[in-house]
């Protein structure tokens, strides 16, 4: 899917210093041609003999400045301009404007006809697209939304179409294909939307179905819960409506988490005549989306059963990080998760335990276990850790790693000489220095 900056409603001022409107920073250089020397013979001509009609770009450029910061006036001159130039190479950028400055002055009818404009001139701007779907879509009459539905069905089918080798080498393949799937999911659930506002639930609860499938959310399993109910489906609906809520965020949102639970006692009163048995069936949903959640991961290294046999992958740049070249080297492992504040604080001391062991044979690796790897390259950035980084890929799972941070100290064979979930500040860097120490020792080593 395009990268392009999302289009919003951009200050005019802006707009204009930006050169967003034209690259037309260079229009008003096209000065007159110095009077020819035969010219001069006449006396007072009318119209003097080389006097020109203003440039396409001159009259562009008056156009603009004559509006000064007057969006209206601006909307007004750019539309006479296209009446005299309808053929203007220009008019992707002068669209581009009419949309921005429209929605400025709310003017969401003649924002929405440019951004049309737009998309029948450059269909590969999906930004522009996405902005023209959104725009459709509050419109909200059937001509319009049957517009929307054609254009999503574009958008999915570009994405559908996209190819790793398009990415950005500063873009992971798990980043890419995490972002992919995002996209996906979004552009399904969009569309299921449009299908809901044309009374098309089959259509819709299909795409409901496939956006999550790909990424489970609350919003779209309470949608999925609503067309349940509609079509007189209660333990549907009430199966719908338990997902939603435990899939929604307590912290994010109490009012629609509250929402959900109402709809959610609704239909199961309806359909059970009372509450009894309600918080059991919640609990069960639970249970469910965790479990769907573990077997959504990439079952990576499912076979492996000890330590040195599993590949896992740098954090960092997604490629393979065999742990087999270490087989025979001390390995302290910190396993921790970007939404756990312990695991920020313990990583200060985990590297400073780190330095102390440099070039010693002591490997030292920071395990991610997060569900949602997209959120570990902003993390990263963010602590730029100097350990090396690298997702869990089982590992945890292979440690019965229940908490975060645990820190493990692996001998040499790969066997767990120390372990401590969670970590008291004020003595976790002499813990770890005293057990790798115990196993150097053991081995007639010591540490630089």
């Amino acid at each position: 899917m395009s990268r392009e900056r999302p289009i919003g409603v951009i200050p005019l001022i802006a707009v204009l210093a930006c050169g967003l409107l034209f690259g037309f920073a260079s229009v008003a250089q096209d000065k007159s041609q110095p009077v020819p020397a035969q010219a001069t013979k006449s006396a007072t001509p009318k119209t003097p003999a080389y006097a020109k009609a203003p440039s396409e770009n001159e009259e562009l450029q008056q156009a603009i400045d004559s509006a000064g910061n007057d969006r209206a006036a601006l909307v007004r001159n750019l539309e006479a301009f296209l009446k005299e130039f309808p053929e203007s190479r220009q008019r992707p950028q002068i669209y581009r404007a009419l949309v921005e400055a429209s929605l400025q002055l709310r003017d969401s009818a003649r924002a929405t006809e440019y951004a049309e404009h737009i998309v029948a001139l450059t269909p590969e701007d999906l930004s522009m697209t996405l902005l023209t779907i959104q725009l459709l879509e509050r419109n909200g009459d059937e001509a319009a939304l049957r517009r929307a539905l054609n254009y999503s069905t574009r958008v999915l089918d570009y994405v559908g179409r996209t190819s790793p080798d398009e990415k950005s080498p500063k873009v992971s393949r798990a980043e890419w294909d995490a972002e992919q799937k995002h996209d996906k999911m979004n552009i399904l659930a969009l569309r299921g939307r449009l299908y809901v506002k044309l009374h098309e639930n089959a259509n819709a609860a299909k795409d409901f179905e496939a956006s999550m499938e790909l990424v489970p959310t609350a919003t779209v399993a309470e949608q999925l819960g609503e067309i349940a109910e509609l079509e007189k489906d209660l333990n549907g609906a009430a199966r719908e409506y338990a997902l939603a809520f435990v899939l929604s965020d307590a912290t994010k949102g109490a009012e629609s988490r509250r929402a959900i639970r109402q709809k959610l006692g609704n239909v199961w009163r309806l359909a059970h005549g009372s509450d009894q048995g309600l918080g059991d069936f919640l609990l069960h949903a639970y249970d469910e989306s965790i479990a769907a959640a573990d077997s959504s991961l990439p079952k990576r290294n499912a076979d492996a059963k000890n330590p040195f046999e599993f590949i896992l992958r740098n954090a960092r740049d997604g490629s393979s990080y065999s742990l087999a070249v270490q087989k025979g080297s001390i390995v302290v492992l910190n396993f921790w998760a970007t939404w756990c504040g312990p695991c920020r604080e313990l990583e200060p001391h985990f590297e400073r335990v780190a330095a102390k062991f440099q070039g010693s044979g002591v490997v030292f690796l920071a395990a991610d276990c997060d569900q949602d790897e997209t959120l570990v390259p902003a993390y990263l950035d963010e602590l730029k850790p100097r350990t090396t980084v690298v997702f869990a890929d089982g590992l945890d799972r292979l440690l019965a790693v229940k908490a975060f941070p645990t820190i493990v100290v692996l001998d040499r064979a790969g066997k767990v000489a120390y372990r401590a979930d969670g970590f008291d500040p004020s003595n976790v860097e002499s813990e770890i220095t005293t057990a790798v120490l115990r196993l150097l020792d053991s081995n007639g080593l010591t540490s630089k």
